[in-house]
């Protein structure tokens, strides 16, 4: 019944296409793409925070990506879910395909690309303390071009989306903390 749900939905989203707007959803889901974003983040934590704190959220936010990567490929082979434009009950469907006819990997739940890019977002909106609504309205339109693209299931999607936001407050608690307790120990040392 959830999965019909998923299918049906999914199909619907993925039916609103048209050449302009198929050209959108390849660039909002093409990585390098975004590498400038990635840059002034960077840029940005180390202006604000200074180069060690900031050089550290950084390795932060790269260790969310890390994590969330093994821990999407690790529920991948688990659960063995199909992407929509590998499963042939849903391309007879009229499932609209972009970026090519089939994706490397199979299976698809969840979206390593919704997670990584939520994962992203929240963490830099953490450290940064500001851009919180830009940045996971960023990552929601890279989540959702995956729907649009036909690699992943509105369900992979969301899924993605928890998954990241979950692993980034996580590591982005544990470095502020990390940030907290060093600050204590400085300031006691210099009394």
């Amino acid at each position: 019944m959830l999965e019909t749900l998923d299918q049906n939905i999914t199909l619907a989203i993925n039916s609103l296409n048209s050449p302009i707007s198929d050209q959108i959803w390849i660039w909002f889901s093409n990585k390098l793409i975004w590498i400038p974003l990635y840059l002034l983040i960077i840029v940005l934590l180390i202006h604000k925070l200074g180069w060690k704190k900031g050089l550290i959220s950084v390795l932060a936010i790269i260790l969310c990506i890390l994590c969330v990567d093994q821990f999407c490929n690790l529920i991948k082979n688990s659960v063995c879910r199909l992407r929509p434009c590998n499963d042939p009950k849903i391309v007879e469907r009229g499932l609209h395909m972009l970026a090519g006819a089939s994706a490397s990997h199979p299976y698809g739940f969840f979206s390593a690309h919704a997670a990584n890019a939520m994962a992203f977002a929240v963490a830099s909106a953490k450290f940064l303390k500001r851009g919180t609504l830009p940045l996971c309205l960023w990552a929601v339109l890279v989540g959702i071009s995956r729907v649009f693209v036909g690699k992943h299931f509105l369900g992979d999607v969301l899924a993605g989306f928890l998954v990241g936001a979950i692993i980034a407050l996580i590591i982005s608690a544990l470095t502020q903390l990390l940030f907290k307790t060093r600050t204590t120990e400085t300031t006691s040392t210099t009394l």
